[in-house]
Order: structure tokens, then C-alpha cells, then sequence
């Protein structure tokens, strides 16, 4: 296996592919992110990762962005691929957000965003 030159990298994609997120197409979002960042020419750019569970089977499929630290909820082949599109253009996919460590959270099903205590 070659190692990943990550000189170019901006954005790397942690794709849950733990029990909850596969039964809601883990592999599919998987599948649909990485033929978008394809498609684009955008593979040194962006660099994803298949990852066990992250702990939000609630949000499944969970896509998480670095170094934003943005996690994502709910996420489709369809909004995977947007989401490529939208991390390229330096911009995020808000209607799938479920927290950003900018300290902003976004309830499920909320688009109202509050900033978090602690």
C-alpha cells in the first residue's frame, strides 16, 4: 500500500462506516464521496478515511471534516457528494451539521444554531 502524499491536502473526510451508519448506506456515501473528489480531480485535496464508529448512531451516516471539525449528520450519497463540492468551494454543508468545533451546535432538525457552554 502506498503512503498518501498529504503535502496538497486542505480537507479530510473520517466516514463512519461503524453498524448504525452502514445500515443507513455507509457504504454507499463512502462509495459516493470518494467518486465525487474523483470526478473533480480533487484527490490530492481531499483525503478521506473509513472509520469504525464515532459514537452518533443517532446522526447516521456521520461524515466528519478536518481540520474544521465539523460533523456531519445524516448523510446520503447524494449530500456526501455535495458536501465535497461545498468543502472545496471553502464552504459547508449547514443543512447537515450537527456540531462544529468552532463551538457552534446545530440541534437535529433545528437550523437555528446557539453557541455551546462549558
Amino acid at each position: 500500500m502506498a503512503t498518501w502524499n498529504l503535502e496538497e491536502t486542505s480537507c479530510h473526510l473520517l466516514i463512519c462506516n461503524g453498524g448504525s451508519c452502514m445500515k443507513r448506506l455507509g457504504e454507499e456515501v463512502t462509495q459516493a464521496i470518494r467518486e465525487e473528489i474523483s470526478a473533480l480531480n480533487a484527490d490530492r485535496l481531499i483525503h478521506t478515511t473509513r472509520t469504525r464508529c464515532n459514537g452518533r448512531c443517532a446522526d447516521a451516516c456521520v461524515v466528519i471534516a478536518y481540520p474544521e471539525g465539523v460533523w456531519y449528520r445524516d448523510i446520503t450519497p447524494d449530500s456526501g457528494r455535495e458536501l465535497v463540492r461545498r468543502h472545496l468551494a471553502g464552504e459547508r454543508l449547514e443543512s447537515h451539521i450537527s456540531y462544529s468545533f468552532d463551538r457552534t451546535f446545530i440541534a437535529a432538525g433545528s437550523s437555528a444554531e446557539g453557541t455551546l457552554k462549558g
